[in-house]
């Protein structure tokens, strides 16, 4: 199953604005590899699900992995071809806005050599440009 937040206080959010530059999640804190962003955008839970994925398959379950973001901002939409106004849309899907050099994964337990191979398939899975770090 997918992340998303179990209690949210809003039902619906604003879109808001991304801000450049990420000063605070920017460091490894568990693992001793890490793959980070190197744009802003948005990312949603079933791209977030299929890194991980495609990151275990390539480690064979080895080693420890941390997700360092969690997407809980709802994003609505209304259906196809429907007339405007009539309000909001029901949300469709889960998101999290993340900055230019967010930390996204981190693994620890492995060779570097796997962790790189595991790292580019994940990245591959994300819809900004990642960057493979230690």
């Amino acid at each position: 199953m997918f992340l998303q937040p179990r209690r949210s206080k809003f039902r619906k959010n604003q879109k808001g604005k991304l801000s450049n530059l990420e000063l605070k999640k920017n460091k490894l804190r568990f693992g001793i590899y890490g793959l980070k962003s190197i744009e802003s955008g948005t990312i949603s839970a079933k791209q977030l699900e299929a890194a991980r994925q495609a990151i275990v398959r390539k480690t064979k379950r080895k080693g420890k992995l941390w997700i360092r973001c969690f997407p809980n901002l709802p994003i609505s939409a209304k259906p196809i071809e429907t007339r405007m106004g009539k309000g909001k849309g029901a949300v469709q899907y889960w998101s999290f806005k993340t900055k230019r050099g967010t930390v996204l994964f981190e693994l620890a337990g492995i060779s570097d050599k796997n962790a790189f191979a595991a790292f580019k398939t994940g990245g591959a899975k994300l819809p900004i440009k990642t960057k493979i770090f230690t």
